[in-house]
C-alpha cells in the first residue's frame, strides 16, 4: 500500500502539471477573439426633414467562427478534467497511506502537505463546479499543486512509521483534522487573493509585470469576493483547531499554552487572519489593503509549517525531518 501511494502521488502530480499547462494554454489564446469591424455609419439627410441630418449605423458583417475562443474552452475543458483526475489520484495516494500507515494519514510533515494540498484542490473543484466562470483561475492553482507536492516528494518524504506515542490521542484526529482542513482552505483562498491584487492593478491601469498576467484573469470583484468567502469559511475552523490544540496540550503536558514555536505561529496567524477579517468589514480599509493582510497570513502558515519544522525545535517536533 505504501508503494501503491507513491505511486499515485507521482500520477497526480503529472496530471496536475498536465492540467496546469492546459490551463496555458487557455490562458494564452482565450481572448485572440476576431474583431468584427461594422461598417461606418452613412449620414442620410431625408427629404422633408427640413434639412435636417440623422445617422444610422448598417448592420455590422457577420462574425467568422472564433476559432482560437473555442481552442481556448475545450483546453479549458481539459484542464478542469484532468484537475479532477489529478484529485482522483491524490485522494488515493492519501487514504492508500493511511491503510500502509493503519492510522491517519496525519503523522509527519509529508503527510500533512499531502492532505492539505488535496483539500484545497477538492475545495476549488466545489468552487470550479458552481462557478465556472472562475476556470481560468485554476493555471495558478495547479502551479500551487505542482509545487507543493514535488517539494513534499523531493524533500519532505519519510517511509511509512506508526504514530509516535505522544500523537496517540483522540486529540490528535480533532486537532490535526482541523488544522488540515482549515489550511487547506487558506491555501485555495491565497490564490484568489494574489490574482485579485495582480487584477486589480491591472483594471487600474498598470501594465507592467505581474499585472500583465491577468489580463486574461476574471474581473477583479470576482476574484475578491472568493477570497473574502474562502477565508470567513475557514477562520472559525482554524478557531476551533488552535482552541482543540490548547485543550490536548493541558492533557497531554498540564499547560493549555507555552509559547512553544508552533504555539507562537499559530496565534500569529490566528492575529492575521483576525485583522483581514476585520479590515474587509471596515468600509474605510481599501479593498487591496484588506487583500494583503490575508496574504501576509498564509506566509505565516507555511512560515509555521515549514520554518517551525526546519529551523525551531518545541513540544511539536514531529515534522519526521529534523
Amino acid at each position: 500500500m505504501s508503494a501503491l501511494s507513491d505511486q499515485l502521488v507521482t500520477f497526480a502530480i503529472l496530471a496536475y502539471l498536465i492540467a496546469m499547462i492546459s490551463h496555458a494554454v487557455e490562458f494564452a489564446v482565450g481572448n485572440a477573439r476576431k474583431v468584427a469591424v461594422a461598417a461606418p455609419a452613412r449620414e442620410l439627410v431625408g427629404a422633408g426633414v427640413g434639412g435636417a441630418g440623422g445617422t444610422v449605423d448598417e448592420p455590422a458583417a457577420p462574425q467568422r467562427p472564433d476559432r482560437s475562443a473555442a481552442r481556448a474552452a475545450l483546453a479549458g475543458r481539459i484542464a478542469a478534467w484532468l484537475t479532477a483526475l489529478a484529485a482522483a489520484l491524490h485522494l488515493g495516494a492519501v487514504v492508500t497511506r493511511g491503510i500502509a500507515a493503519e492510522r491517519m494519514p496525519w503523522g509527519n510533515m509529508y503527510e500533512f502537505v499531502l492532505t492539505v494540498t488535496w483539500i484545497g484542490v477538492a475545495a476549488w473543484l466545489v468552487v470550479l463546479w458552481k462557478q465556472p466562470s472562475l476556470r481560468r483561475l485554476g493555471l495558478f492553482l495547479t502551479l500551487v499543486m505542482v509545487l507543493l507536492l514535488a517539494f513534499a516528494e523531493l524533500k519532505l518524504y519519510v517511509q511509512v512509521v506508526p504514530l509516535m506515542p505522544a500523537l496517540q490521542s483522540y486529540w490528535f484526529i480533532i486537532h490535526v483534522s482541523t488544522i488540515i482542513f482549515a489550511s487547506g482552505i487558506f491555501l485555495l483562498g491565497v490564490v484568489p487573493a494574489a490574482a485579485y491584487l495582480m487584477r486589480a492593478g491591472w483594471e487600474q491601469g498598470r501594465r507592467s509585470f505581474p499585472y500583465t498576467l491577468a489580463r486574461r484573469l476574471p474581473a477583479a470583484a470576482g476574484l475578491e469576493r472568493l477570497t473574502f468567502t474562502t477565508h470567513a469559511f475557514a477562520f472559525p475552523i482554524f478557531t476551533f483547531a488552535v482552541i482543540a490544540g490548547a485543550i490536548w496540550a493541558e492533557a497531554a503536558w498540564g499547560r493549555a499554552w507555552g509559547w512553544d514555536p508552533k504555539e507562537t505561529w499559530a496565534f500569529i496567524s490566528w492575529v492575521v487572519y483576525a485583522g483581514y477579517l476585520h479590515a474587509r468589514a471596515t468600509p474605510s480599509v481599501k479593498r487591496n489593503v484588506a487583500t494583503w493582510i490575508a496574504v501576509v497570513g498564509f506566509l505565516t502558515v507555511l512560515m509555521n509549517l515549514f520554518g517551525v519544522n526546519f529551523f525551531f525545535t518545541g513540544l511539536h517536533s514531529y515534522a519526521g525531518v529534523n
